[in-house]
């Protein structure tokens, strides 16, 4: 159980921030356009990458040491500098997330535009095949069943609760300072994050030298 926690945990300090992703999902949500479709691709997607990361990549990274090392140092330093953008994003001033902008033609274009900022979006598989990878990648196969589970599941109800909770929720995302509660909670998790992975690379060096 705690295993499938930290799963969940994982994945929402990576999932829950202000990105192109979350956005289109929330500005399809405010305007009840193609949310199903949507949300559903963005779950899929997921579903795949996080998969592909925890058995393929994790497989990878357990039979050989050096490459569990880099990915964790790369990984630490991608969460501190995504964790000190979310922290400067709390301070900074400038516009707010405003779901505004040409509203999807159909449902075609709403799903085209969905796999591509899913896909071809660098980020989403640093977070999903990458860091997720190298954190589940360490455990058993009945470990990483449960991180997958409790990731998945995180993946899950963020997706669709953003999805069809955006019209309850849209008055208050219409303030910056919602989003600077949110950006401070995504700051201190990733920055959890990071030092777990420099603990767990410090291991590695240690275990390597004696």
């Amino acid at each position: 159980m705690n295993i499938f926690i930290q799963g969940f945990i994982v994945c929402f300090g990576l999932i829950v921030s202000i990105g192109a992703q979350n956005a289109f999902v929330l500005k399809q949500g405010i305007l009840k356009q193609h949310v199903f479709g949507v949300i559903l691709i963005c779950f899929l997607g997921d579903v795949f990458l996080m998969t592909i990361g925890v058995l393929g990549l994790g497989t990878l990274i357990s039979e050989l040491p050096i490459v569990s090392l880099v990915i964790s140092l790369l990984g630490a330093i991608f969460l501190f500098t995504y964790g000190s953008r979310s922290f400067i994003s709390v301070f900074k001033s400038g516009d707010y997330l405003v779901a505004r902008g040409e509203n999807a033609s159909s449902l075609q274009k709403a799903l085209m535009v969905t796999l591509a900022i899913t896909f071809l979006n660098p980020h989403v598989y640093i977070d999903t095949v990458v860091i997720v990878g190298s954190i589940g990648g360490k455990l058993d196969f009945s470990g990483k069943m449960y991180f997958l589970a409790g990731a998945l599941l995180c993946s899950f109800l963020w997706f669709f609760g953003l999805g069809y909770g955006a019209r309850l929720l849209s008055s208050y995302f219409a303030k910056r300072r919602t989003w600077q509660i949110l950006d401070a909670i995504t700051g201190l998790i990733m920055y959890f994050i990071a030092f777990s992975l420099l603990i767990y690379a410090y291991q590695l060096i240690i275990k390597q030298i004696f």
